[in-house]
C-alpha cells in the first residue's frame, strides 16, 4: 500500500544524522531545555527569519500558549476557520478564549477575508490564521483587516513549515507562528514537538515562562503556566533534518507538479496562490464521488485519505455550540469532496506513476 504520508522514510533518509545527534543528547547527560533546544531555536528563527523561536511540547501547545502570551483569554473571541485540524479549535478553547468560526474561499480552502471582517464582533480579539496543507492564507488582505479591528494575529504554521508568501516564510508575518513537529510534518521530530516564533521581544519573554510554570529563571512561578517543553532529544533530532527542509519541500512541490500535470483534467488540483510557495504537506484535490473513487484506490494499493472528513463545528464534541457563521456553507460543501493523495519527500517516481495511473483507471481515463 502506497500510504498518503510515511514519516519512517524521513527516519531512514537521515539515519546517520539522527543516529548522531541521538548519541550526542545522550552521552550529554542533560535531557529537557539545554544546549540542543537553544541550538533548535536559534537557528529556526534564523530560517525563518524572526527574531525568536521558543519550543514547546506540541504544535497544540504552541497555539495555546501564543494566545496566553498575546493576553487572549476568558471573554475573548478568536476567529479561524472549521476546515481544520480539530487542534486549532482546541488550543483556542485551552486559552479560556471561544472560536469564531469563518467560512473559508472555495479555491485555497483558506479563511476568507471578506467572511473574516463581517464576522468580527467587540468581543473578537484576535484571529488564527490557517495556513492549510502548505498553503498560504490571503495576508495581503488578512493583516490590513486585523489592523482596522485591533486582532492580534497567530499564523497556525503547522502544515507549511518552510513555505513563503511573496517572498516572507509564514510564520513571520503576524504576531506569533505557531508550528507542529509531529512526525508526518514537512518538519517532523520522532515524537510530539512544536514551536512558536515572534518577532517581539516581550511575547517571547513571556512565552517562555509560560512553557515551564511561570518561571522567570528563578523556579518561582510568577504567573500561571504549564509545563510544556521541547526535549533535547527532539530538538537535537529537529536540527539535523532542518538543513534538509527545502530540498525535502522542493521535492513535496515534483510531486504535486506531476500529479498537476498529468491528473488537472481528471480531478481538481489544488491551486496555488500566486506569489507563494506552496510546500504540499498534503496533496489535496476535489472531486466529485470523492468516497467511490477513495475506496477504488485503496483496492489498487494506493492509500488516499481525507483531510479532513467533518469540518470542526460537524463533530460530535463542538455541535451547536461554536460561534459564528451557522452554515459555513463552503466549508461543508468543501469536506463533501476533498481527497488527500499520497505525498511526501521519499516517495518514488514509479510510485507516483503507480499513483496516477490507479486515479486514471478509477476515473475511467486509464
Amino acid at each position: 500500500m502506497i500510504l498518503f504520508s510515511l514519516p519512517g522514510a524521513q527516519v531512514r533518509s537521515h539515519r546517520a544524522a539522527i543516529d548522531e545527534a541521538i548519541r550526542r543528547v545522550l552521552d550529554g547527560g542533560w535531557y529537557v531545555l539545554g544546549k540542543e533546544v537553544e541550538a533548535f531555536e536559534r537557528e529556526f528563527a534564523d530560517y525563518l527569519g524572526t527574531a525568536h523561536a521558543i519550543g514547546v511540547n506540541s504544535g497544540t501547545d504552541a497555539l495555546h500558549l501564543a494566545l496566553k502570551a498575546l493576553n487572549i483569554g476568558p471573554g475573548d473571541q478568536v476567529a479561524t476557520v472549521s476546515h481544520t485540524a480539530v487542534a486549532t479549535i482546541a488550543a483556542i478553547e485551552m486559552a479560556g478564549a471561544e472560536p469564531l468560526l469563518v467560512d473559508i474561499d472555495p479555491i485555497h480552502y483558506t479563511i476568507d477575508p471578506v467572511k473574516l471582517e463581517a464576522a468580527i464582533t467587540p468581543r473578537t480579539k484576535a484571529v488564527v490564521v490557517v495556513h492549510l496543507y502548505g498553503q498560504a492564507a490571503d495576508m495581503d488582505a488578512i493583516l490590513p483587516i486585523a489592523r482596522r479591528h485591533g486582532l492580534k494575529v497567530i499564523e497556525d504554521c503547522a502544515q507549511a513549515t518552510g513555505a513563503l508568501y511573496k517572498g516572507r516564510r509564514l510564520g513571520s508575518l503576524g504576531d506569533a507562528g505557531c508550528f507542529s513537529f509531529y512526525p508526518t510534518k514537512n518538519l517532523g521530530a520522532v515524537g510530539d514537538g512544536g514551536a512558536v516564533v515572534t518577532q517581539y521581544d516581550a511575547v517571547a519573554q513571556r512565552l517562555r515562562s509560560l512553557r515551564e510554570y511561570g518561571w522567570r529563571g528563578d523556579r518561582i512561578s510568577h504567573v500561571p503556566g504549564l509545563n510544556s517543553r521541547l526535549d533535547e532529544l527532539q530538538a537535537a533530532i529537529l536540527r539535523a533534518k532542518l538543513p534538509h527542509l527545502d530540498a525535502d519541500n522542493e521535492r513535496r512541490r515534483a510531486i504535486a507538479a506531476r500529479y498537476d500535470a498529468e491528473l488537472s483534467s481528471v480531478i481538481g488540483c489544488p491551486v496555488q496562490r500566486p506569489d507563494s510557495r506552496h510546500v504540499f504537506h498534503l496533496y489535496v484535490a476535489r472531486v466529485a464521488g470523492r468516497d467511490g473513487l477513495m475506496a477504488g484506490l485503496r483496492q489498487r494499493g494506493v492509500g488516499a485519505s481525507i483531510h479532513y472528513p467533518l469540518a470542526a463545528h460537524q463533530q460530535p464534541a463542538y455541535l451547536g455550540r461554536l460561534a459564528g457563521d451557522e452554515t459555513l456553507a463552503e466549508t461543508e460543501r468543501t469536506v463533501l469532496e476533498i481527497l488527500t493523495l499520497p505525498i511526501y519527500p521519499e516517495l518514488s517516481d514509479d510510485e507516483v506513476s503507480q499513483v496516477i495511473a490507479a486515479v486514471k483507471a478509477e476515473t475511467g481515463h486509464g
